[in-house]
């Protein structure tokens, strides 16, 4: 995967931007937590194939952070994705903005609604959560699709870890498993609410991910 710098990150950006969109948008719909772990796991499947052969389908700062951790990224290019996942997110949740305002409430009322928040649990608790989840995420990532022998399974397999991961987690820490996530619409509707929890505990667990797939049990290189 010999794509230019510029096309990869192009991916991630419209990759990372599609989850965002769809994911405040689901939660805006009021579509329960089935159909928030569904649209947000789909929104992965989908991005994540059409991305793999361009970028490696990342769409997720600490999916490159594991992958770094792991030996699997130079830092030049984990900073360039990084930046472009980051700003990807923050145009989907402006745009959001000036799309979900109602008679009832503005855009970024809206919007800050759908940004990830902790529930019925303490900032330590719901960073330990985010680090569990987004370990399983990464090691997902690793197992089929980094792995050589790993099943080529596209997205599938990554969309419904996030899937099963919401269906956990959504109700806690609203499970976001990605600081993109929560940053982006945080930007667009200043609602930073325990917003370090959603850097601390996704980056933790990728780290760890990274560290156990790509230094140990990742088959190596001949």
């Amino acid at each position: 995967m010999n794509q230019p710098l510029m096309k990869r990150c192009t991916a991630e950006l419209i990759g990372t931007f599609a989850l965002i969109f769809i994911g405040v948008g689901v939660i805006n719909n009021n579509a329960g937590l089935l159909g928030v772990a569904f649209g947000h796991g789909l929104t992965i499947a989908v991005m994540v194939s059409a991305t793999a052969g361009i970028s490696g389908g990342h769409l997720n700062p600490a999916v490159t952070f594991g992958l770094l951790v792991g030996k699997q990224i130079e830092v030049r290019k984990a900073i360039a994705y990084w930046i472009s996942q980051l700003l990807g997110a923050v145009i989907a949740g402006i745009l959001l903005v000036n799309l979900l305002g109602s008679a009832l409430h503005s855009g970024a009322e809206a919007v800050a609604g759908g940004t990830p928040d902790l529930n019925n649990t303490g900032p330590v608790k719901g960073t330990v959560i985010e680090a569990v989840l987004t370990f399983f995420l990464v090691f997902v990532v690793y197992g089929t699709a980094l792995d050589s022998r790993a099943p080529r399974m596209g997205g599938l397999a990554i969309g419904l870890t996030v899937t099963l991961d919401i269906l956990f987690g959504g109700p806690l820490t609203g499970a976001a498993m990605n600081p993109a996530r929560a940053f982006g619409p945080a930007v667009a509707s200043a609602h930073w609410n325990n917003h370090l929890v959603y850097w601390i505990g996704p980056m933790l667990g990728g780290a760890v991910a990274g560290l156990v797939y790509g230094n140990f049990l990742i088959k190596p290189d001949k």
